[in-house]
């Protein structure tokens, strides 16, 4: 459910007019040096807080600076109509506290101060089939419109979150790990009628830009048009990337995030090792799988090697597996393994061995932790075998007859009747056709739409692409469909 905060009233939408000239975008490039920033507090939206200190991250598919120099106005954008970006972030990220969102926004040769009414949205996903989660809108008073003054001009509008605010901006993973924002504009300070017709004329009212050094992510850049019908631009959501070249605009929006996530398990720090050296850029994790001290996020090794003078540390003898608490010195000259600071030898265990399980599932015995690291297992932990333990067996594609994927383990797969495609393998869509690509013809079928059967519903689909690049027809791969194709296609005929 969208949480609304500060909410405009109801905004009736733009209604085209029967017969509209062709929608277009209509670039008003400038350039402008000292832009000043505009800072909006957005107050908080949800309770919470962050476990542990993590490093803010910024999001942005632009290279314009925000603090000056070229740009390009979109000064076809109508009242409702919105410009979004999405970002892809790792999975073990999440959930991510929302800090700072920025967009540029600007007015060129205005002869009037001009006053816009925005509104904010992030998503959960993309906007286009993602969830929105939080929305805010400018009512004047506790969230300001924007105001320009009369001019060629430009503004960083910052909507921003105290971070000691109790209540947060939160988002979680859909699935998709991916997050979405959108700045729509509600009211222009003077639209015309119908900007199906006439574009909102640049002389009184304020929009948002693009970067002038080209488009780098044309798929995850987002337009969000009104409906001007068939003579218009696709209306709704579309991304740059399936918009005709008379509606995209030359680069990408010049927007960004600023987010911190929850989870800091990737940042890496110092390891002070029992040999009493040093490792810097060591996850947590690692560290303790071997019997080290962790550092803290951030941290260095000072030279190399671990302070001497820690006190005593647990130091365990080989011979007998036992454990007296001695200096590292101490314990090194003995010829003892030291243990970590810090640790005394009821808490220490000498020499662990155990259960390891591997990357494909299956499990060893007897192993050390060192054991484990070498080979890109998970030491179980001491005493353990591997009759008391389940490895979790690895996943990948899993191809249906019908073209459709699922990522399951290869016993999965199997009771299902379908193909699996190995460890690691997934069933990612690069070329977003549709189909996943480790389960895409390899150019010897001719069963285009995937029903387990080549027959006349194959043939018309072939037929209805002739001569085009269309991926799914091109059989032989070779980049078009023709006479190649058909002679595949008729050679495997099921009927």
């Amino acid at each position: 459910m969208v949480r609304h905060l500060a909410l405009l009233g109801c905004l009736s939408m733009v209604v085209p007019s029967t017969f509209v000239q062709a929608q277009r975008a209509i670039e008003a490039p400038l350039t402008k040096d000292g832009i000043p920033t505009f800072k909006i507090d957005l107050g908080g939206a949800q309770d919470g807080s962050l476990a542990g200190a993590c490093d803010q991250q910024i999001s942005s598919h632009t290279d314009a600076d925000f603090s000056g120099g070229s740009f390009v106005l979109q000064a076809g954008f109508a009242e409702q109509e919105m410009a979004a970006a999405s970002y892809v972030l790792p999975e073990d990220v999440w959930p991510i506290r929302i800090d700072l969102f920025e967009v540029i926004v600007g007015t060129q040769g205005a002869n009037t101060s001009t006053t816009t009414e925005w509104t904010v949205i992030f998503y959960e996903g993309t906007p286009e089939s993602g969830i929105p989660i939080f929305q805010f809108s400018s009512d004047g008073e506790l969230l300001p419109h924007i105001v320009l003054p009369p001019g060629t001009g430009l503004i960083n509008v910052q909507l921003t979150v105290d971070p000691n605010d109790p209540k947060q901006i939160f988002l979680e993973n859909n699935g998709s790990s991916t997050f979405s924002v959108a700045f729509r504009i509600d009211k222009h300070n003077s639209q015309t009628q119908n900007p199906c017709l006439v574009g909102p004329p640049t002389c009184c009212n304020a929009f948002p830009s693009t970067d002038s050094s080209g488009l780098d992510m044309p798929s995850e850049n987002w337009l969000f048009a009104v409906d001007c019908g068939i003579f218009g631009c696709a209306s709704g959501w579309t991304p740059f990337s399936q918009l005709p070249s008379i509606c995209r605009p030359s680069g990408d929006w010049v927007m960004r995030a600023s987010w911190t996530p929850t989870n800091c398990s990737d940042q890496t720090g110092s390891c002070c090792l029992s040999d009493g050296t040093c490792a810097n850029n060591t996850l947590e994790s690692d560290c303790e799988s071997v019997g080290g001290t962790y550092g803290g996020p951030g941290t260095v090794c000072d030279g190399g090697v671990c302070d001497p003078d820690d006190g005593d540390v647990p130091c365990c003898f080989e011979a007998t597996s036992g454990c007296i608490e001695l200096s590292r010195e101490n314990c090194l000259a003995a010829g003892g393994s030291p243990g970590a600071p810090g640790v005394s030898c009821s808490e220490q265990i000498c020499f662990p061995s155990g259960a390891v399980c591997l990357p494909d599932g299956s499990c060893l015995n007897g192993l050390t932790p060192e054991d484990a690291a070498a080979l890109g297992g998970v030491f179980v932990g001491d005493g353990t075998t591997c009759l008391d333990v389940f490895c979790p067996q690895p996943v990948g594609s899993c191809c249906f007859a019908t073209g459709f994927c699922l990522e399951l383990t290869e016993s999965e797969c199997a009771q299902v009747g379908a193909t699996w495609g190995g460890i690691d393998s997934n069933c990612d869509d690069l070329d977003e056709n549709g189909t996943a690509d480790v389960c895409e013809a390899t150019g010897d079928s001719g069963d285009i739409n995937g029903d387990g059967f080549i027959n006349g519903t194959d043939l018309a689909l072939l037929l209805s692409a002739w001569g085009t690049a269309d991926s799914d027809a091109d059989i032989d791969g070779n980049g078009v469909v023709n006479g190649g194709d058909l002679t595949v296609l008729l050679s495997g005929w099921t009927g």
